[in-house]
């Protein structure tokens, strides 16, 4: 169909889908869709923004505490609340539970650090010695220092009830080795005071530790002699208590007093002789 002729007297009349021409058709299409696609990629990229917000939002407030309440101004209020998130994060590795919980301890504060007086430390370290041959002192320990009681005691010594498991310790120690003797190998008094323990027929059997071959020496040594009331080794413990010098216990062994003290303490002599075979 020819279009009709416009001249300068032909009134203007706004554009009908038939004046249209299929070019024109086109490029008003395509020009919609890009508007409609850019308008749609807006309201996407909007409402992720908005989901991403409300998904922060909501995890701050399900892992922090209340807010502190306060009079300051905004700007404070906000240093309040950015301080709150940061310290309400869940570090790495722990999941937000503390160390104390995780080892399954309570929350009270532990009992001072346990002291050992002369007699407790000599107990302990004797009960540490005879409990494991390969238990040694470490070299480091300064032997003129009290040894810190946690490397020779088995329970933990800041509990509340560490006074209680240390009197339980010292009792034990010694009702196990009623006779404890301290000795060296390469000493003639050593192997005298061994003769004299092994002529009685002990049981228990005596606790013999030859200090001058462990590996530990050089500081077990200098402990023992801050903890006897003897100088020079070797040393005879009856029920945790130091007899006294070879002189001594010669007289108590003629005399039988060394007999009952070991009686006394819970050994038995000739307890080897009385203890039959069993068959």
């Amino acid at each position: 169909m020819p279009l009709p002729r416009i001249n300068s007297r032909t009134p203007l009349q706004p554009p009908t889908m038939s004046t249209i021409t299929p070019l024109t058709a086109y490029l008003m299409a395509t020009l919609h869709s890009r508007k409609t696609k850019h308008r749609t990629t807006f309201v996407a990229l909007l409402a992720l923004v908005c989901l991403s917000v409300y998904i922060f939002v909501a995890q701050a407030s399900f892992l922090a505490p209340p807010l502190r309440h306060s009079d300051s101004p905004a700007a404070d209020q906000l240093a309040i609340a950015l301080e709150t998130l940061q310290n309400s994060r869940v570090t790495p590795g722990n999941s937000g539970i503390s160390h104390s919980h995780r080892l399954g301890k309570s929350n009270r504060p532990n009992a001072p650090a346990l002291r050992l007086d002369p007699s407790q430390e000599l107990a302990a370290i004797s009960s540490f010695l005879a409990s494991l041959a390969q238990n040694v002192l470490p070299p480091t320990i300064d032997p003129s220092r009290s040894v810190d009681p946690q490397l020779v005691l088995e329970f933990d010594t800041r509990s509340h009830r560490a006074q209680e498991e240390l009197q339980a310790m010292v009792e034990d120690v010694w009702t196990r080795n009623p006779v404890f003797l301290y000795s060296k190998v390469y000493s003639p008094v050593s192997r005298e005071l061994k003769g004299i323990l092994n002529d009685l027929n002990l049981y228990p059997s005596p606790t013999i530790i030859d200090v001058d071959v462990r590996d530990d020496a050089a500081v077990l040594i200098p402990v023992l002699q801050r903890l006897l009331p003897f100088p020079e080794l070797p040393v005879l413990l009856i029920g945790g208590r130091a007899v006294g010098s070879i002189e001594e216990v010669r007289e108590l062994e003629k005399s039988g007093e060394l007999q009952e003290l070991i009686i006394a303490s819970g050994s038995t002599v000739d307890g080897l002789k009385k203890r039959k075979p069993r068959k």
